[in-house]
């Protein structure tokens, strides 16, 4: 297959070595371990990849073969669907249970042959060693060396007539997308998964000025998408606090508050703090919620470094009151960011059906809580990164109608997006698709599903 999106050669520098003896070996044994801590056991991406708490194998390698775990397990998750299917077509009898990592050191293995620009002589090597240095997966050896070769002969007609829209999404999630869109926008959105999500800023002013700077264009929102990746935090503007990282779909909902310059603006389920440093740097006096107080006590870092003023409360929000109505509120509701898939791939493998009925019923409560929020005349804007009409369109319909006199829908006008009228429904929503055009000459793609609804409190 000649179309290898991922550009992750062997790291250089310092060489992490292993039992095996050779470079590159550790990092391959903490990107299988990490694949099946995901795929089987649910653990969420993020953790597994956390510098100071997630998986021990992975903290202890040097920065450039962090760099290639993350590129592997990506790839892994992105392509796990058409990785299955080229491992059923290999293989004469499916792989017993309890044979150590034996699925997941193939996963790897092929996720490098096939998609990245890795020699096949290393991945089949590196992966036979990982097999025999697995105390339950050491009889598999021979099969993982013989799979492996295999492939690399025959590699063209194995994937000659794959579907790999259609195998890289869970069934549930193919169903919804087909219900809720039609099968060409399904699509459309599962082919949209298959790349790595752009880097988005959001500035506190002049983005055509950092774009120019930092070598990036101007998208939907006054975002700024950079060209090129690289270590946040060693870029221009970074310490002096003039922008923070936001997907450009993400910044939308709290433009549809308008000038709240002056007004008291709740931000409810506010971590990380995207949002809250828009309404904070726009003038809001802004109140933000949520209920974990280590991602509340990592947006109060943010908001230091962005030199701006909040006042944080640390709560679940169905047992929060707050002392006094606010002018508006932001409510990014809990939801099963399947909108992010782009930039999370484990979401579309840890997440269920029953995730959406569960997350659905903590929606409506927290849309009827917050009523009663904001003063008479005030705005209310529901929103999540998900790309379930439950979660959203659905969710919104069900809002109203049970609040008749009580609210009225503010439609969106594509003046305050930028102009990008594709992106509103016919009701007046916002709703943002990962295959989406991010500008208005439809040049630039991409961006985080989203849903947002604004209301008016009666």
């Amino acid at each position: 297959m000649s179309n290898r999106e991922t550009r992750q050669s062997a790291p250089s520098g310092k060489k992490e070595t292993d039992r095996s003896g050779k470079p590159g070996f550790a990092a391959r044994k903490a990107a299988a371990d990490i694949l099946g801590n995901v795929v089987h056991k649910k653990r969420p991406l993020d953790g597994e990849l956390d510098a100071s708490s997630g998986h021990s194998g992975f903290r202890s390698l040097p920065g450039n073969d962090r760099a290639l775990v993350r590129a592997i397990v990506g790839t892994s998750l992105r392509r796990h669907g058409e990785i299955s299917e080229i491992l059923d077509r290999l293989l004469d009898r499916p792989i017993p249970e309890k044979t150590g990592r034996v699925v997941d050191i193939l996963h790897v293995a092929i996720a490098q042959m096939l998609f990245m620009d890795i020699p096949d002589r290393a991945s089949v090597s590196l992966a036979v060693d990982h097999a025999g240095l697995d105390r339950r997966a050491r009889p598999y050896k021979g099969l993982v060396n013989g799979v492996l070769r295999r492939l690399g002969r025959e590699r063209s007609d194995l994937v000659s007539d794959l579907d790999p829209e259609r195998l890289n999404t869970p069934d549930w999630l193919w169903q919804s997308w087909t219900d809720g869109y039609g099968e060409k926008t399904a699509r459309a959105i599962a082919s949209a998964h298959r790349n790595e999500a752009a880097l988005d800023l959001s500035v506190k002013s002049d983005a055509a000025g950092w774009a120019e700077k930092l070598d990036g264009k101007v998208v939907v929102g006054g975002s700024v998408r950079l060209n090129r990746k690289g270590a946040v935090d060693a870029l221009e503007g970074y310490e002096a606090g003039a922008w923070w990282v936001q997907d450009a779909a993400a910044s939308l909902p709290a433009r549809l508050l308008g000038n709240v310059q002056g007004l008291s603006v709740a931000d409810l389920c506010a971590a990380p703090g995207g949002k809250t440093a828009q309404l904070a740097a726009a003038g809001a006096a802004v109140t933000a919620v949520d209920i974990s107080k280590g991602r509340l006590k990592r947006l109060e870092e943010n908001m230091r470094r962005l030199n701006l003023n909040v006042q944080t409360v640390v709560s679940d929000l169905r047992e929060y009151k707050p002392d006094a109505p606010f002018d508006a509120v932001l409510l990014d509701a809990p939801c099963s960011a399947t909108g992010t898939i782009r930039r999370h791939p484990d979401v579309a493998w840890i997440k269920k059906p029953y995730d959406i009925e569960k997350l659905s019923e903590i929606q409506r409560e927290l849309l009827d809580r917050v009523l009663d929020w904001v003063k008479p005349g005030g705005l209310i804007v529901y929103c999540t990164c998900s790309l379930e009409k439950a979660e959203g369109e659905l969710q919104a319909d069900a809002f109203k109608a049970r609040n008749p006199g009580k609210v009225d829908l503010v439609p969106v006008a594509a003046q305050e997006i930028g102009g990008l009228q594709h992106l509103i429904t016919e009701e007046g929503y916002l709703r943002c698709l990962p295959e989406h055009a991010a500008d208005a000459d439809g040049e630039i793609r991409g961006m985080d599903g989203f849903f947002a609804a604004r209301f008016r409190r009666s």
